[in-house]
C-alpha cells in the first residue's frame, strides 16, 4: 500500500510562493504517475500538475509559467513549486499516485492513492 504525506501549505500574499512537498512511502510501480490535485469547498478536486518516471509533466492551463512539478529518488519525493501565487489559488491541495498504465495526465481521474492534503491560502 502506498502513503503519501503532504507538507509545504500556508497563509502567502498574492505575487509570493510556496513549494509543497509529496513525500511518497510505499511501491507504486516500475512505471507511475504522480500528480498534485487542489479542491476548495463545494467544488470537484481539479488536477493541477503531473509528473511520471521519465520526467514528463503536464499543466493544467491556469498553471502554466506559474507552477513547477519536480521529483527527487524516482518519485520518493514530488514537490510542487508555486510562484507567482494568485488568490484564485487558494485551495487544499493534495498529491496523488498511481500506476502510470493508461498515462499520466492532470485530468485522469482514476488516482489509486491520495495523501492527506495541505492548505494553501493566497491573500490579495
Amino acid at each position: 500500500q502506498v502513503r503519501l504525506v503532504e507538507s509545504g501549505g500556508g497563509s502567502v500574499q498574492a505575487g509570493g510562493s510556496l513549494r509543497l512537498s509529496c513525500a511518497v512511502y510505499g511501491y507504486i510501480s516500475t512505471s507511475y504517475c504522480v500528480g498534485w490535485f487542489r479542491q476548495t469547498p463545494g467544488n470537484e478536486r481539479e488536477g493541477v500538475a503531473t509528473i511520471d518516471d521519465w520526467d514528463t509533466t503536464t499543466y493544467t492551463d491556469s498553471v502554466k509559467g506559474r507552477f513547477t512539478i519536480s521529483q527527487v529518488n524516482a518519485g520518493a519525493t514530488v514537490y510542487l513549486q508555486m510562484n507567482s501565487l494568485k488568490p484564485e489559488d487558494t485551495a487544499m491541495y493534495y498529491c496523488a499516485a498511481t500506476k502510470w498504465a493508461s498515462g499520466c495526465y492532470y485530468t485522469r481521474l482514476d488516482f489509486s492513492d491520495y495523501g492527506q492534503g495541505t492548505q494553501v491560502t493566497v491573500s490579495s
